[in-house]
């Protein structure tokens, strides 16, 4: 082969070399390409997953969220039910409501509640009192009525009628509830003596009968022992007309005396019309020394309710039974009314000394033992 043909061919070689090399680099490049654009892919899908999974979590999440809210613990089928009485104390703070309706059972969870509480920025909006809940109430529903103070009437209204001794209004209290009223019959006049001072000449060891003045009350459930005997000593106080405090003063008495008579004739009388001159007669029996012989102290120490008591009950050995000792008791018989009391501390002026109630007509009064049997034997055949 001459020179110039080993020279093409040389040439030729390295060209081929060249571009094998330029091959090969274009290969690797591709490559490259291939592989960067497989790992941007999976970056690609990677972030995309995540993303996706961030989504449904959230959807999950605020779905969740919706339901805990305002989807009640029982919705339509319970809102029948009765409903749960809870009480808000002053000072209890969002995390303490949540706990307490929780362990009610009208929510769900407490996080949720809270959450929407504060999200909506009612937490300082919320009221003490007592409240009634329904568990077909949702969130929202309850903390309506939080915020809206709808409270419950945490009072109870008890009537004490005229007439009613102390051991009736304890077990009266006793049947709403107050359970705080069960040591009612051990309170002593010494207890408020220095707060009222009509109890002053009062004897400090008696019980409060006579001075729980009857009427209508509102208690607070929550109401101590102690405040409702203020309140019915307040009321005591209030009706205890000035013009009586002076009549009773002119006469010298005490008004624990008048209490003790205002008491008898609260009993022994069948109306108000009645009282002034029942209390006329006892007034007349105390003036000459007669025993009162009041039918309704005989009770009061036998505990019944007879319209005429017994022979023998007549008997029984006591300071209240007024057929054997002279004078009043020694303190009331029951908690006299106003009229009671007024007629107690005026009485009707009579000579008469006897009465009795016929079955069917008004009282009969009478001058002398004589007529006062034969009305007797004409009423009460």
């Amino acid at each position: 082969m001459t020179k110039v043909g080993k020279k093409f061919f040389s040439k030729y070689n390295l060209s081929i070399k060249i571009l094998t090399i330029e091959m090969e680099n274009l290969e690797n490049q591709n490559q490259e390409i291939i592989a960067e654009k497989k790992s941007f892919n999976w970056l690609l899908l990677s972030i995309l997953g995540v993303v996706f999974s961030l989504v449904i979590f959230v959807v999950a999440f605020s779905f969740y969220g919706w339901w805990q809210v305002y989807k009640p613990v029982c919705p339509g089928i319970c809102s029948g039910q009765a409903p749960v009485a809870i009480k808000i104390d002053k000072g209890m703070g969002v995390k303490e409501i949540s706990s307490l309706l929780l362990e009610q059972g009208l929510i769900r969870d407490k996080f949720w509640f809270e959450v929407y509480v504060w999200a909506k920025k009612q937490g300082s909006r919320m009221q003490a009192g007592g409240y009634e809940l329904n568990i077909a109430q949702n969130v929202p529903e309850i903390v309506n009525v939080i915020t809206g103070g709808k409270v419950i009437n945490d009072e109870v209204q008890i009537t004490f009628p005229e007439g009613f001794a102390l051991a009736q209004i304890k077990e009266r209290l006793l049947a709403q509830g107050f359970l705080v009223a069960e040591n009612l019959d051990q309170e002593k006049i010494a207890d408020y003596q220095v707060q009222y001072k009509l109890l002053a000449e009062s004897p400090s060891e008696a019980s409060l009968e006579g001075f729980l003045f009857p009427d209508t009350y509102r208690f607070k459930n929550d109401a101590k022992e102690a405040d409702i005997v203020k309140k019915l000593l307040d009321n005591f106080d209030k009706k205890m007309l000035p013009e009586w405090r002076e009549t009773i003063a002119k006469q010298n008495k005490t008004l624990y005396e008048i209490i003790i008579l205002a008491s008898i004739v609260q009993q022994e009388a069948i109306n108000d019309q009645d009282m002034p001159m029942v209390a006329g007669v006892f007034a007349n029996r105390l003036r000459i020394g007669m025993a009162l012989e009041s039918d309704a102290t005989i009770n009061y120490v036998t505990g019944k309710k007879d319209r005429q008591p017994l022979y023998e009950d007549l008997k029984v050995n006591s300071p209240y039974n007024t057929y054997q000792n002279r004078g009043l008791p020694p303190t009331p018989i029951c908690n006299p009314g106003a009229a009671a009391i007024e007629a107690a501390i005026n009485p009707a002026i009579t000579d008469y000394l006897f009465f009795l109630h016929p079955l069917d007509g008004p009282t009969v009064f009478s001058k002398t033992l004589d007529e006062h049997n034969r009305n007797k034997a004409k009423w009460l055949k």
